[in-house]
C-alpha cells in the first residue's frame, strides 16, 4: 500500500490537476466572450464615428 509521502504525493497531484482542469474550462468559456465583446465593442465605435462625420 501507500506510504504517507506517497499519499500526500498523489494528494498534490490531484490538487494541481483539478485546479488546471477547472482553470482550462474557466479560460475557455471566458475568453471567446471576452473577445467577442472587445470586437462588438469595436464596431459600435466605427458605426458611431461614421454617423458623426456624416
Amino acid at each position: 500500500m501507500f506510504q504517507f509521502d506517497q499519499y500526500l504525493g498523489f494528494l498534490a497531484f490531484l490538487t494541481i490537476v483539478t485546479i488546471g482542469f477547472w482553470l482550462m474550462i474557466f479560460l475557455v468559456s471566458i475568453i471567446p466572450y471576452w473577445i467577442g465583446g472587445t470586437f462588438l465593442e469595436k464596431l459600435k465605435m466605427k458605426r458611431e464615428a461614421k454617423k458623426k462625420n456624416k
